[in-house]
């Protein structure tokens, strides 16, 4: 297997973060073109509509659980530990990170937000705990 596989989930999540910038700016825009928030809104959240403010928000995730996820792709990729496992898990948390914008973005269902979010935190300590047996020489 190829090492630079690994790249790939992570370019999906750029990606996904650059979608959610996209949506914000035209809910921000919409905001504003039809009277419901005013451009000084936008200084402190707070004070942001709802409509942009979750997308805001969305945003802030795509920056912290994923910190992790972007770290251990690089570390499994400097330790050659890139195999159909751990790849397979990888794109199994960048799916759950597509989900869980999709939901927060969509609806805000936090039931199901949390279900995609903590599938994939499960996924990812899953990944965190092969690296470290990979590290050991277990697997």
């Amino acid at each position: 297997m190829r090492q630079t596989a690994i790249f790939w989930p992570m370019l999906a999540h750029v990606l996904l973060v650059y979608i959610v910038y996209l949506v914000m700016f035209k809910r921000r825009y919409l905001a504003v073109k039809s009277g419901e928030a005013r451009i000084s809104q936008y200084k402190v959240r707070s004070t942001e509509p709802a409509s942009s403010v979750t997308v805001a928000n969305n945003l802030i995730n795509q920056f912290e659980l994923p910190v992790l996820f972007h770290v251990l792709c690089l570390a499994l990729f400097v330790t050659n530990g890139v195999n159909y496992l751990t790849l397979a898990l990888m794109w199994l948390f960048i799916v759950t990170r597509y989900v869980h914008a999709w939901v927060h973005l969509d609806r805000n269902y936090v039931l199901h937000r949390s279900r995609a979010f903590f599938l994939g935190a499960g996924v990812l300590l899953i990944a965190w705990i092969w690296f470290a047996l990979h590290l050991l020489g277990l697997v």
